[in-house]
């Protein structure tokens, strides 16, 4: 993929944020930094995986906070939010976020309304972040519309639901993957979704969690679109093609030098394929941007 060769600034990455150690180098050790966790990571299977010992190694390992993917009928991984929000403060971390949504139906995206069961669960949905702390609500991902009038009808529904989350104190946000790169038909043109949707959502009610390994594996490039549309990335999916600077094909220096322009306020390291255990594969991903001096101490 041509875009590709927008990474190329490799060497200085690599200077920036994987210093090759030599004899003489001497161990420094790392500034605790705000950086949270996505626990599908660690906790992929949900409520059947060991749900209290990977809240105490998210701890043990130095994360600040969590974004959860284990919310349904009011609960996260099966705990009311209050009881989650405890357990995640018991070993000195917080609820930052969390990955959930509702599609729309096929008559909601014709008729351009949302039923009562929608705005029921979305009531719902808020509530229950809103008790467990978090700042953010996130959908993670969505069908590729068939129709520029449909993805029109989702950017007005993300509107909708970011307004339902402004009025609890919350923020709502989208996260891509790389299909948001493809194009689609309108009029006589085509757009590119990614950009359609940030175009097409009020900066005030709708952010960015851009995930930037999916936005290189669209062959695009993560600085291009800060530059593009600063100040509405606010948070950022730290991710590789397992641990963090292990594949060489996302240019971090480039993205941890342009957060400002992003307007990023968090950094959430996302750990899916593994070289290593994955309670492994996540403390080296930590330790990569512990160790980089391009990441600050906080955003924010």
């Amino acid at each position: 993929m041509k875009k590709l060769l927008l990474f190329a600034a490799l060497p200085l990455f690599m200077a920036s944020c994987n210093a090759p150690k030599t004899e003489q180098a001497q161990p420094i050790e790392p500034v605790k930094k705000d950086i949270a966790v996505q626990l599908y990571s660690l906790l992929r299977h949900g409520v059947s995986d060991d749900y209290d010992g990977t809240i105490k190694k998210v701890g043990e390992m130095g994360f600040t906070s969590v974004e959860a993917a284990g919310y349904g009928d009011g609960k996260f991984y099966g705990k009311t939010p209050e009881a989650f929000k405890a357990d995640l403060e018991a070993v000195g971390v917080y609820a930052l976020s969390s990955h959930t949504g509702r599609g729309l139906s096929a008559d909601e995206l014709k008729s351009k309304k949302y039923s009562d069961e929608t705005t029921a669960w979305w009531d719902q949905c808020i509530a229950a972040h809103k008790a467990a702390g978090m700042k953010y609500i996130v959908t993670p991902s969505m069908e590729v519309p068939k129709t520029i009038e449909d993805l029109q009808t989702y950017c007005e529904y993300y509107n909708e639901i970011g307004r339902k989350c402004k009025e609890n104190g919350m923020k709502f946000g989208y996260h891509n993957h790389a299909f948001e790169f493809v194009k689609i038909k309108n009029g006589e043109n085509e757009v590119v979704m990614y950009d359609y949707m940030i175009q097409n959502t009020d900066p005030a009610l709708v952010l960015f969690e851009m995930d930037v390994y999916w936005v290189v594996r669209g062959a695009a490039s993560p600085v291009d679109y800060f530059n593009k549309y600063p100040g509405r990335f606010e948070v950022l999916h730290v991710k590789d093609n397992k641990e963090l600077g292990q594949s060489g094909m996302v240019g971090f220096d480039a993205i941890f030098k342009n957060t400002d322009t992003a307007g990023v306020k968090h950094l959430i390291i996302e750990v899916e394929k593994y070289n290593f255990e994955p309670t492994e594969s996540v403390k080296k991903s930590l330790e990569y941007l512990q160790n980089c001096s391009l990441v600050k101490e906080s955003y924010i």
